[in-house]
C-alpha cells in the first residue's frame, strides 16, 4: 500500500489514493450487483434453511421496501431492528436503505430498560423484533414496555413511554395480539407500486444517514453513532478490496449483524463484490461455524480472536475439511501470535488479515495486507486504509515521533456524521479539523504500521511504571497451557495499582499461581509480573465478543477485597 507522509519522523500517515470511493447509495450498489450476478448465490442462512440468488434476494428486498413504504415510513424516519442473525435482518437492512429510512441496530442482548432507552433516544417509528432469543422473551419485554400494543390498531400505536413508536413487526409466525407478523408485512407491498419505490429510491443521495449503531459505552448511556450510505458502503467495499473478494468468494459471517463487523464488513463487503454471505447460525457456535465452512466450501471467515480460539479447540474440528479457506478477518482485539499461526496452518487462512476500527469510523480505519508477514499481523493492526488518514498525538494535540505512544486519531470518508441527537458527545469525539479521537493508545513504526497499546483507561500505572495490558497478554500466550488471557489493573494502596491476570487454559492443561509467577520472573521485569491470578472458563464479554474489562475489574476488586495494600 502506498503510504506517503510528511515529515517521516512524525506519526502521521495517509492511505493509498489508488482506489476510488463509491459515489452511490447502498440501494444503487445493491442493484448494480444484482444486475451483474442475478443467478449468483447471494445469501445462505443455514439455521433457517434458506438460500437466495441475487435476483431472489432483490425480489425479497424490493417487496419489503414497498411494504415499509406502505407503513408510512418517510426519508429519515427510524426503523429499529432487534433480532439475532437471520434472513430478515439482511432483508431489512437493504429494504430500509432503499427507501432512505435509518436502520437502528439494537443489541439482541438488551433488556427492557436498554431497549426503552434506545427506542426513545433514536425516536424509532417502527420496530422489527424476533419473538425470543436465548433467555430473552422479546414479546414479553415489549408488552411490559408498551402495554397499549394489545388494545390499539396495528400501525396506529400511541404509547405513553414511547410516543414516536407506531408499531412493531414480529418475526415470530404467531405473535401475540398487537404485533404485525412479518408474513403479513409482505402482503402490504401490494398497495405500493414498483414505480413508487423507484421514485423514492431516486430521491436519495449518498451523504444521507442510513444507520444508527449504539456504542456500548463503559460509562454513561450508549451513544448512537449515525452513519451515512457513503460511510459504511465505502468501508465495506475497502475491506473487501483488501481481502481480494470477488463474485467467486463465499464468506462465513458468524459475527453479529447488529454490529458493524457483521452488517458492514460482512454484508456490505459481500454486496460490493458479488460475494456470497453465509450465516452459520443465529449466534456464534464454533461447531456450526466449522460445519458451515466445510459444507459451503467457504473461502473467507470472520471472527474475533476468542471465536477462532473456540473453533481451534473444538473437539470435532479435524472432521471438517477447511481447505477451501483462503482469507478472512480477525478483529475486536489484537491476535496472539500462537493463535494466528494456528489459524494460518490449521485452518488454511494464509491471507487472514487484522482490522482495527470503531463504530464511529464505519468501522475500519487500519488493516493489515494479504502479504504482510506473521509478525506484522500479530504485533500491529496494519496501515492506514485507502482514502483515510491516521495520526498519533500527545496530550497537547501535537504529533508524536514515530515509535512513541500517544492517542490514535483518524480522519476521512469513514468518520460518522455524529452521535444522534448528541451534539456535545459529537464535539468531544470529533475535533474541528474532522479528526475522530479514538481514545486508544498506539504507536506508529517507520513503515506506517500501527501498534495498539490499549485503551487510555486500560493502561496500568504500578509504582510509577506504565504497564500495557496488551504486551503482558501477548507474553502469556507463549505459555503452553494458556489458551486465552486478559490483564487488568485494580487499586492498590502501596503501588497505586496492582496487576491481575485472568487465565483460561487449553483443554487438559493447567498451572497454578506460583508456577506462573515463577515463569514470569525468569522472563519479564518484576513490576510486570501479576500479583493475582484468576482461572476462568470464560470472560465477561459483549455479544460481539469484546471483553468487558470494567466488569473484570469489578469482580476482581470484590473477590480480592481490595484496599488493603
Amino acid at each position: 500500500m502506498d503510504q506517503h507522509s510528511a515529515p517521516p519522523q512524525h506519526s502521521y500517515s495517509c492511505g493509498s489514493q489508488d482506489k476510488a470511493l463509491l459515489a452511490m447509495t447502498i440501494g444503487q450498489a445493491f442493484d448494480r450487483t444484482v444486475a451483474l450476478y442475478p443467478e449468483g448465490e447471494a445469501l445462505v442462512v443455514r439455521h433457517q434453511q434458506r438460500r437466495y440468488s441475487w435476483a431472489q434476494l432483490a425480489d425479497a428486498v424490493d417487496q419489503h421496501a414497498r411494504a415499509f413504504l406502505a407503513l408510512g415510513l418517510q426519508v429519515g424516519d427510524r426503523l429499529g431492528i432487534w433480532a439475532p442473525n437471520c434472513a430478515q435482518w439482511c432483508i431489512s437492512q437493504f429494504a430500509s436503505a432503499k427507501i432512505g429510512v435509518i436502520l437502528v441496530n439494537i443489541n439482541p442482548a438488551y433488556r427492557s430498560s436498554e431497549l426503552e432507552y434506545v427506542l426513545q433516544q433514536s425516536g424509532c417509528q417502527w420496530l422489527v423484533c424476533a419473538g425470543a432469543f436465548k433467555s430473552s422473551d422479546y414479546h414479553a419485554m415489549l408488552q411490559g414496555l408498551v402495554p397499549e400494543l394489545a388494545e390499539q390498531t396495528i400501525g396506529q400505536l400511541q404509547a405513553e413511554r414511547l410516543p414516536q413508536l407506531r408499531g412493531v413487526v414480529s418475526l415470530d409466525p404467531q405473535p401475540p395480539s398487537g404485533f404485525l407478523p412479518w408474513s403479513q408485512l409482505a402482503d402490504l407491498a401490494a398497495s405500493v407500486s414498483s414505480e413508487q419505490l423507484k421514485t423514492r429510491q431516486d430521491s436519495l443521495h449518498f451523504d444521507q444517514a442510513v444507520n444508527i449503531q449504539y456504542t456500548s459505552g463503559t460509562t454513561g448511556f450508549p451513544k448512537g453513532a449515525t452513519l451515512s450510505h457513503y460511510n459504511i458502503l465505502n468501508n465495506g467495499y475497502m475491506v473487501g478490496e483488501s481481502l481480494g473478494l470477488t463474485a467467486n468468494d463465499r464468506l462465513v459471517i458468524p459475527v453479529p449483524l447488529y454490529h458493524c463487523f457483521g452488517m458492514v464488513m460482512g454484508n456490505l463487503g459481500c454486496v460490493t463484490h458479488g460475494a456470497t454471505m453465509i450465516y452459520p447460525n443465529d449466534a456464534f457456535d464454533p461447531l456450526l461455524t466449522l460445519e458451515a465452512v466445510a459444507q459451503e466450501k467457504a473461502t473467507g471467515l470472520y471472527g474475533v480472536p476468542t471465536m477462532f480460539i473456540a473453533m481451534l479447540d473444538q473437539p470435532r474440528r479435524a472432521e471438517f475439511d477447511l481447505s477451501t479457506l483462503r482469507t478472512g478477518i480477525m478483529a475486536g482485539a489484537t491476535c496472539p501470535i500462537e493463535i494466528m499461526r494456528r489459524v494460518i496452518n490449521e485452518m488454511h487462512m494464509s491471507e487472514v488479515q487484522i482490522a482495527y476500527g470503531m463504530t464511529e469510523t464505519s468501522p475500519v480505519s487500519l488493516q493489515t495486507g494479504p502479504s504482510d508477514n506473521l509478525e506484522l499481523r500479530v504485533t500491529t493492526v496494519g496501515r492506514t486504509q485507502p482514502q483515510l488518514e491516521s495520526k498519533i498525538i500527545d496530550e497537547a494535540g501535537n504529533l508524536v515521533p514515530r515509535g512513541t505512544i500517544g492517542e490514535l486519531c483518524t480522519r476521512g470518508y469513514s468518520v460518522m456524521l455524529g452521535y444522534w441527537n448528541n451534539p456535545q458527545g459529537t464535539a468531544e469525539a470529533i475535533d474541528q479539523a474532522g479528526w475522530m479521537h479514538t481514545g486508544d493508545l498506539a504507536s506508529m513504526n517507520d513503515e506506517g504500521y500501527v501498534c495498539i497499546a490499549g485503551r487510555n483507561k486500560d493502561m496500568i500505572i504500578r509504582g510509577g511504571e506504565n504497564v500495557y495490558p496488551r504486551e503482558l497478554e501477548e507474553f502469556f500466550f507463549t505459555h503452553p497451557a494458556v489458551a486465552d488471557v486478559q490483564v487488568i489493573g485494580i487499586p492498590c494502596a502501596r503501588y497505586g495499582e496492582e496487576i491481575v491476570a485472568w487465565i483460561k487454559f487449553h483443554p487438559g492443561h493447567t498451572a497454578n499461581e506460583l508456577e506462573l509467577q515463577a515463569w514470569c520472573k525468569e522472563r519479564i521485569a518484576h513490576f510486570k509480573t501479576p500479583r493475582h491470578f484468576k482461572f476462568v472458563e470464560e470472560f465477561p464479554m459483549t455479544v460481539t465478543g469484546k471483553i468487558q474489562k470494567f466488569k473484570m475489574r469489578e469482580i476482581s476488586i470484590e473477590e480480592l477485597n481490595v484496599g488493603k495494600g
